[in-house]
């Protein structure tokens, strides 16, 4: 040992390990002579006995997609688990089993539920759905409880083996991660909203207004009047808060006293709302009085998020009817002076196009709006500052301030301050542009009263909450001009066929708003007729004048 370790003194490289044995290069010019210490020949074969084991383990592990087997067998030990009240090995059987556990867990202990039957309903690919009976017991007071959920079934990340992919919904559709159960005194009395005329507004009679019952009650369930009952609720975690998803009444084992909550909706305008938007899937519709603010109707075609009031969507060209505003007040467009409308625009390293590749060639800006040109409002971005069309939507139209009150959660719009492209893109409600059909309905109300009037659910004096305001107003000159591109364009323009048949003080504007992974664009339309204003958004519906249109058409007849 004492002749090796000097000649390892001697030489000049150093020892490198490789493979878990030490190894000595000596030479250069790619040439390797490998020295092994300390095992000879047994250690090679440790390392390659290793290494193929390392192989075969990789080899052991499932991939590939699940067969049916897998799937209802996954199922059955979760569900089993579960209605045994074991609680440690249903979560063992979810690929995430920390909250699985915490939320199981609070399913007896602070829901305090029992009894619970579970059945599973046939396989649908890796997806089972099943139901779920049980008793809610709180102090004396018992309910049963029944619903349905579904779970799904993944590869463990680990093992490869399956098992339930957890989420809260998992234990209850109407959970989100992060929310928990809890049955006990409400701490929100309940509440009976009315109509304008006095009628009790009801979910089952108005679908759309499940979250708008819930927000409601949230906000005014303690200063109404009312007295707390007992009741199975759901309690938002911080993630769904953050999007302002109200607290949820599940079950009530006993009644509490209901405080009344006045609104603003008109209960034939609500029922003609609800009815349009159940004829079309993924649309949204809201009607408001411009003079006033007062939201008249308000409906989605799906229930489970108000996209009415709270959708954070691309306005598409409904935009255009801020941003002419804006061009009208800086000299930069007149609605009888000639204005280009050409195929294509560059601006910022991106070509814009019209649809179809159109153009107008010596057309007015009139023209160009009711035809809906994108070139003719983005060509006018090299004159335009980074900030304009943001001090445009907030300082006239009382958009992306934040400051809404309208007496359930809603989302203002949001504007942001963009360059180059993406400056170019919000002219014509892309880029960073976001909004809802409350937003542009309240666009439509502005034009046609000349003031912006934030719109409201719940009248300010309920509870003496201030509304927002807007800054300034546009000049006569400017909002006769604006007036008279919306009247056009329900006249002659890419609204007209809609707005056939919409008589007297009339103006109107289409969108589509392309998103990216939509074959479809968004078809949005905003309009007013007299003291009525209405925006509409069909997701994947396609041209706005199509899609929406029709809908604020028919409501602006009957609420005319």
């Amino acid at each position: 040992m004492g002749n090796r370790r000097r000649v390892a003194e001697r030489r000049k490289t150093k020892p490198a390990v490789i493979g878990g044995m030490i190894a000595v290069v000596v030479g250069g010019a790619g040439v390797g002579v490998y020295a092994l210490y300390g095992g000879g020949a047994a250690a090679d074969d440790r390392t390659q006995s290793t290494s193929a084991t390392a192989e075969e383990k990789a080899k052991d592990i499932p991939s590939g997609p699940l067969s049916a087997t897998e799937v209802t067998t996954a199922a059955r030990k979760f569900l089993t688990a579960w209605q045994q009240g074991e609680v440690t090995a249903a979560a063992a059987a979810t690929d995430d089993a920390k909250p699985a556990t915490a939320l199981l867990t609070g399913y007896t202990k602070d829901a305090h539920i029992k009894g619970v039957t579970l059945t599973a309903g046939a396989r649908t690919g890796d997806k089972v759905p099943f139901s779920v009976k049980g008793t809610v017991s709180y102090k004396g007071t018992e309910k049963p409880l029944s619903y349905d959920s579904a779970l799904t079934v993944v590869r463990g990340t680990g093992d490869g083996k399956p098992v339930v992919d957890w989420h809260a919904s998992v234990l209850h559709p109407d959970l989100q991660d992060g929310d928990t159960l809890v049955t006990g005194e409400s701490g929100t009395p309940p509440i009976k909203a009315v109509d304008r005329d006095g009628g009790e507004l009801t979910e089952a009679k108005y679908p759309s207004l499940g979250t708008v019952l819930d927000g409601l009650r949230e906000k005014y369930g303690k200063t109404a009047g009312g007295k707390a009952g007992i009741e199975l609720r759901v309690v938002r975690g911080t993630s769904a808060k953050s999007s302002k998803a109200s607290d949820k009444t599940l079950l009530e084992l006993s009644k509490g006293t209901p405080g009344t909550v006045k609104t603003t909706l008109d209960p034939r305008l609500q029922a003609a709302a609800e009815a349009q938007v159940a004829r079309k899937a993924r649309s949204s519709v809201v009607l408001m009085r411009p003079s006033t603010g007062e939201i008249l109707a308000a409906a989605n075609a799906s229930h489970g998020f108000n996209t009415a009031f709270q959708g954070s969507l691309a306005p598409g060209s409904t935009m255009k009817v801020i941003t002419s505003s804006m061009l009208i007040e800086k000299g930069l467009a007149s609605a009888d002076k000639p204005h280009p409308c050409p195929k294509y625009f560059t601006y910022g390293g991106w070509k814009f196009q019209n649809d179809d590749k159109f153009q107008i060639k010596g057309g007015t800006f009139k023209a160009s709006f009711a035809r809906s040109c994108n070139t003719a409002f983005i060509s006018q971005a090299p004159d335009l500052e980074n900030d304009d069309l943001t001090k445009q939507a907030q300082q006239v139209f009382g958009l992306g301030l934040n400051n809404w009150a309208i007496g359930v959660p809603s989302f203002d719009g949001s504007v942001p301050v963009q360059s180059a492209a993406q400056m170019a893109a919000s002219l014509i409600g892309q880029g960073g542009v976001r909004m809802n059909p409350l937003n542009m309905a309240s666009v439509s109300a502005t034009v046609a009263s000349g003031t912006f009037k934030q719109p409201y659910l719940v009248s300010p004096t309920v509870d003496d909450r201030t509304l927002a305001k807007a800054s300034r107003t546009l000049s006569a000159g400017t909002l006769s001009q604006l007036r008279e591109l919306m009247a056009y364009t329900a006249a002659y323009g890419t609204a007209a066929e809609a707005m056939s048949g919409v008589t007297g003080n009339v103006g109107a504007k289409t969108g589509s708003a392309e998103v990216d992974g939509q074959k479809k664009p968004n078809g949005w339309f905003t309009a007013y007729r007299g003291d009525l204003a209405a925006a509409g958004v069909v997701q994947q519906g396609g041209h706005g004048g199509e899609t929406a249109g029709p809908i604020v058409a028919s409501l602006l007849k009957l609420g005319g």
